[in-house]
């Protein structure tokens, strides 16, 4: 039998989404770039997300296919199939953020993994890598960012961009990161009692009515779990994607695993970037060559290879890392210091799983 393209389409016509319940070819995931040469067969699947799950499936039972309509006449194997993403459809009305090129929700499954010193010390280090950082705080029950800035007292002033129709807040900037937060809105002192919808009214102002200007990235320091602000936020601005930070502790993970899910749902559908492993280790300052692995270990590289996920690296549990965030000095400022290179390397990895998911 003698190989030809509409051959091997017929085939792919019989492969059925296992979730979307039509064949593949009607989905429009079969690329028009079948190549044959002698026996082996090559060609490109169209997918809607980075990190689909369904990719390994798929793909198996597209071999199973081919071999099925062609016999020993085909060579193909996993390989041979090409993975792409389809292209986001530009939305008719105006972007929320339009200058904006960026937007990264970081979250975590629970409180307590460290998030907001993971996000803080990645945009300080991507500010000191060049790029425009923004760096809003979501986490309206338990904002953090005027503490680890050392900005308590500061006031964010109406913008120059404000006009008659719409005022706008000039966001507050430090270590070359923009910044703004509920923190600097309420009284340090006291409890914010808002029901969901307020805290999502809340955070949509902080989003839609601040002069962010040109930004590279705007780091979302979202809070900790699944919520209502979560949702809204999602509905409100398109994100570029989302980063998952955890410890290697199985609870942590658990959690983890929730966030995930939580945006790799059909009505959320963000990439997940990847997963940060944050106290991963403890190393005396006396024995610097010793890793003690107080709250497991790789317990979160582990959970990234199952969910197929980018890990993004480990950040060890170091008392300078707490001690900077206390006094309002993020460890990254040093980048020629230990952490300062871990964050580092972080934000490298952050940008490059970033431009391949925008790619």
């Amino acid at each position: 039998m003698s190989l030809y393209p509409k051959l091997i389409e017929d085939a792919l016509r019989t492969v059925v989404h296992p979730e979307k319940k039509e064949d593949i070819v009607k989905l429009g995931m079969l690329e028009d770039d079948i190549r044959i040469s002698g026996k082996n067969v090559t060609f490109s699947l169209i997918f809607d997300r980075v990190n689909d799950p369904m990719v390994a499936t798929i793909k198996k039972m597209s071999i199973n296919a081919i071999k099925a309509a062609a016999g020993d006449d085909v060579e193909i194997e996993p390989n041979h199939i090409f993975v792409k993403i389809r292209k986001k459809v530009e939305k008719e009305e105006s972007p929320v953020l339009p200058n904006v090129k960026n937007i990264i929700a970081i979250s975590s499954g629970k409180g307590g993994v460290g998030k907001s010193t993971v996000t803080a010390n990645i945009a300080v280090a991507l500010a000191i890598k060049g790029y425009k950082v923004g760096l809003l705080d979501a986490d309206i029950f338990g904002p953090s960012v005027p503490i680890m800035f050392q900005t308590e007292d500061a006031r964010p002033l109406l913008s120059d961009e404000s006009t008659e129709e719409r005022q706008l807040i000039e966001p507050i900037v430090k270590y070359g990161v923009k910044m703004l937060s509920i923190g600097y809105f309420v009284d340090p002192g006291s409890a914010i009692v808002w029901r969901g919808g307020m805290a999502s009214n809340a955070l949509k102002q902080l989003v839609t009515d601040t002069a962010w200007g040109d930004l590279d990235y705007l780091l979302i320091d979202m809070p900790p779990g699944t919520s209502d602000i979560h949702i809204s936020l999602v509905s409100l601005v398109s994100l570029t994607g989302a980063v998952i930070v955890s410890t290697p502790q199985k609870v942590a993970l658990a959690d983890a695993i929730k966030g995930i899910n939580m945006y790799q749902n059909d009505k959320v559908n963000v990439p997940i970037i990847g997963i940060v492993e944050n106290m991963a280790y403890f190393t005396p300052a006396e024995l610097p060559n010793n890793k003690y692995y107080i709250f497991g270990q790789g317990g979160a590289q582990a959970l990234a290879e199952k969910e197929n996920i980018p890990f993004l690296g480990q950040i060890p549990l170091v008392q300078s890392i707490r001690e900077n965030g206390d006094a309002g000095t993020p460890v990254a400022l040093v980048d020629s210091s230990p952490m300062g290179v871990a964050f580092a390397e972080l934000a490298d990895r952050l940008v490059a799983e970033t431009q391949r998911i925008s790619w």
